[in-house]
């Protein structure tokens, strides 16, 4: 990083006439805001001047003093920053400036909350002493973010759009992972520009810079050179911020392109072709949505919705066939069945399903073919029994009958009684039977004698 840093003291003094104009500089809107516009921009747009808007900072700059970085080459490195300190718009109320330094450590040299006046700060740089081993360029953006960029060590609250910058100075490689740890510190909103001299890596500085990279990403072969990033600096920190002054004839969306600017719109809305007027896409189309049934466009926007029976989930995206027998969804009088969604009516057994499809009434349990009784059919409530006629009595499987056995109702006793007198009644019928018959037989003998004597 030798020789380059001596000349990064001319690049301060040339930058020295600028004076607000640094203060003024990476005027673009913090990221991560509400809206943003749906891709990068293209090159093009209307031309503007070099007049400098005096806008104020949240400056940090971050450099490394790695074990590549020479002694007499870190208080070039000093100079440079006293340099660059004396074309800022330095105040609390204007822009402020912190300084840290790494290597395989981080050390923050002074929070923004610190210095607000260009003498206190220059004299803080030139004691600075390098840390000399290692590169760990993540870890000084990481921490950056969580030692840096708070209000307690002086950054000034969202709500007063002060853009958060920092300016990266190495000469080498990071030897941690930089491409989140950066990607993350962009979307905090915190733009970076990357300084790269001598051995720095250029895919490394692309990595953790801002977009659009040729306004963020500086690279010399030695800092013998580096009086060519005046112009570069001069026009990036110097020029007019057309997005910010609202000189502009965007419908929605003004987005800085170096000197110029580009129309875009809103998520949900479409460039027309005149690169300057807005129109809402059809956000339901195929293809543009990821509802599960029904997509219902809002305003350059979309929500999700179901057919009916069906209820929207908590990722408000997919649907399920909601419950419609629970209580209160239904209109069956009896029995509700559930059918994907819909539903359909039924009833208790003994009932039958009226016309309307809804209510139920009770239905002749010993109409012909509904029983099973052999004899009589008895109608209850909902069910049926069986019984007998008289003089039958109803078997154990209680649907036949079987004849009445009157005996059954005398007792015992009268029972045997019964017994003896059936007994003589059929003696004595057998007995008679027999004596008709020989009475038959005499009378037939005596007919005989009474037609021989007829003869005679």
């Amino acid at each position: 990083m030798g020789r380059a840093l001596g000349i990064l003291g001319t690049m301060g003094r040339a930058l020295g006439i600028l004076g607000c104009c640094l203060a003024l500089a990476l005027p673009a809107a913090p990221r991560g805001s509400a809206i943003r516009p749906r891709r990068q921009p293209r090159p093009g747009g209307p031309s503007a001047d070099t007049t400098c808007k005096n806008r104020p900072l949240d400056l940090v700059f971050i450099v490394d003093s790695s074990r590549s970085v020479q002694p007499e080459e870190f208080e070039k490195v000093k100079v440079f920053l006293s340099e660059m300190i004396d074309t800022l718009d330095v105040g609390e109320r204007t822009t402020r400036v912190a300084v840290m330094n790494y290597a395989s450590t981080v050390k923050v040299e002074f929070p923004l909350r610190t210095y607000f006046d260009k003498a206190s700060l220059k004299e803080a740089v030139s004691r600075i002493e390098p840390l000399s081993a290692g590169t760990m360029t993540g870890l000084a953006i990481q921490t950056a973010m969580d030692e840096v960029f708070t209000e307690e060590m002086g950054t000034r609250p969202a709500t007063l759009n002060i853009p958060k910058v920092v300016i990266v100075v190495t000469d080498g490689r990071p030897q941690d992972q930089v491409q989140e740890v950066a990607a993350s510190a962009r979307t905090a909103g915190i733009e970076i520009y990357a300084v790269g001299v001598d051995r720095a890596d250029m895919q490394s500085l692309r990595i953790m810079a801002s977009e659009p990279l040729d306004e963020h990403v500086f690279y010399v072969e030695t800092y013998g050179v580096i009086e060519k990033l005046t112009s570069k600096f001069r026009e990036t920190f110097c020029a007019v911020n057309v997005c910010a002054l609202g000189i502009h004839d965007c419908e929605q969306f003004c987005v800085r392109n170096g000197r110029s600017y580009l129309c875009d719109c809103y998520e949900g809305y479409t460039l027309n072709p005149d690169k300057r007027t807005c129109s809402a896409v059809d956000t339901c189309a195929p293809g543009r949505h990821d509802c599960d049934q029904i997509c219902v466009s809002n305003n350059g926007s979309y929500v999700c919705d179901c057919h009916e029976g069906y209820t929207l989930n908590p990722d408000k995206k997919t649907c399920s066939a909601m419950d419609m027998c629970a209580p209160g969804r239904h209109d069956c009088a009896q029995v509700c069945l559930s059918n994907d969604g819909s539903y359909s009516c039924g009833c208790y057994e003994g009932y039958t399903l009226n016309s309307d499809k809804k209510t139920c009434s009770a239905v002749d349990v010993c109409a012909p073919g509904r029983h099973d009784c052999e004899q009589v059919c008895v109608r209850g409530d909902l069910f049926f029994s069986c019984d007998c006629y008289q003089g039958y009595t109803l078997n154990p499987d209680k649907k036949t009958c079987s004849r009445a056995i009157t005996s059954s109702l005398v007792t015992t006793e009268e029972s045997c009684k019964c017994e003896a007198i059936a007994a003589l009644q059929d003696s004595v019928t057998s007995r008679l039977e027999a004596l008709s018959t020989k009475l038959d037989e005499v009378s037939e003998k005596l007919r005989a004698y009474q037609d021989r004597q007829q003869v005679v």
